[in-house]
């Protein structure tokens, strides 16, 4: 069963996901294995939106 945090949902901006990533690392890093998960999944999130723009692009 997935967990509410992997759950689909609607495709964010890449600088709304940058800001997420930058706020999390600045908030003590990834010291914990949840703030770990957490960055996993933004940075699945980032690659997307990074193709996302690049198909927009072409």
């Amino acid at each position: 069963m997935p967990t509410p945090s992997s759950s689909p949902r609607a495709a964010r901006s890449l600088s709304v996901v940058n800001e997420e990533i930058r706020a999390l690392l600045s908030a003590g890093g990834l010291v914990s294995v949840e703030a770990r998960r957490r960055y996993e999944e933004l940075l699945v999130e980032w690659a997307a939106a990074v193709r996302g723009d690049v198909a927009e692009a072409a």
